[in-house]
């Protein structure tokens, strides 16, 4: 069997908070109140793999500026909720009007072992991390810190841009090709580099001011990181933007524009 390699990029553990702290207003001034990702893809399905009960115990990672946290409470949820970047949790205290009495946000960097232990031991029913992990320049830490803090049947749901389709190889294409005289044109994906873990620079969205960190992990060495901590895969989403979206985007060869191959990838581990 060939080894595995690390999930981790420990030399830029200190690098990606202080991006994120300048991208934090731009960001949610852009898309605090939702895109089509979210409202089609990201939320729908960790709400479904989530199942969430009114009055559970639920962490959440990388809360950014608490869209999804608002949403948990509002179903019901008592939410803890982390973020490493001190401009994103302001901007999710000040968004949250609602359901107080129902969220704590915490200033936390989710890979300080110690840090995460300080939130209480078997304490939640499940944890959620939102489009986070990409982000995240080691996540073993956290990995292997979850099942201490999840009760014992606890489940994790996390979302990641899906590692097939939506890195830093993968690559938009369009063909046209005349078909008994019609011309069809055709979007899809073409993928040049997949089985190792990486580290690329790139945007998240048009326009903002500073590049952030992506690091590549195919879906393979995400799930066997969860598997050596006592984790088992037991759901699992690969969402794709609705018919009814395609020809929205002004970007011809946007995943609107491809219905048929998922953005991104949905997935919910249990305790074994």
């Amino acid at each position: 069997m060939t080894e595995q390699p690390s999930p981790d990029f420990p030399e830029y553990n200190g690098q990606t908070a202080g991006v994120w702290d300048r991208l934090a207003e731009w960001w949610d001034d852009k898309i605090g109140d939702g895109n089509d990702f979210q409202d089609y893809l990201i939320e729908p399905a960790s709400e479904r793999l989530l199942a969430l009960q009114p009055g559970e115990q639920v962490l959440d990672i990388a809360c950014g500026a608490g869209r999804f946290t608002r949403r948990m409470a509002a179903l019901g949820a008592i939410i803890t909720a982390i973020d490493h970047s001190e401009k994103f949790v302001q901007r999710a205290r000040e968004r949250t009007t609602e359901n107080t009495d129902k969220i704590e946000y915490r200033v936390l960097d989710a890979t300080d072992t110690s840090a995460m232990m300080t939130l209480g031991k078997n304490r939640f029913d499940a944890a959620v991390c939102t489009m986070g992990l990409m982000d995240m320049s080691s996540i073993e830490p956290l990995i292997a810190t979850l099942p201490k803090l999840l009760k014992p049947d606890g489940r994790f749901v996390f979302s990641v841009t899906h590692p097939v389709f939506n890195s830093g190889t993968s690559r938009q294409v369009a063909e046209q090709y005349n078909k008994d005289g019609e011309i069809i044109t055709r979007s899809g994906v073409t993928v040049t580099d997949y089985a190792r873990p990486y580290v690329y620079m790139g945007i998240g969205i048009y326009g903002q001011p500073v590049q952030q960190h992506y690091f590549h992990r195919p879906i393979s060495l995400l799930f066997n990181t969860c598997f050596k901590h006592g984790f088992a895969l037991n759901g699992i989403e690969e969402p794709t933007l609705p018919e009814e979206l395609k020809g929205k985007s002004r970007m011809p060869l946007s995943f609107n524009n491809m219905p048929s191959i998922p953005p991104v990838l949905v997935a919910r581990m249990v305790l074994k």
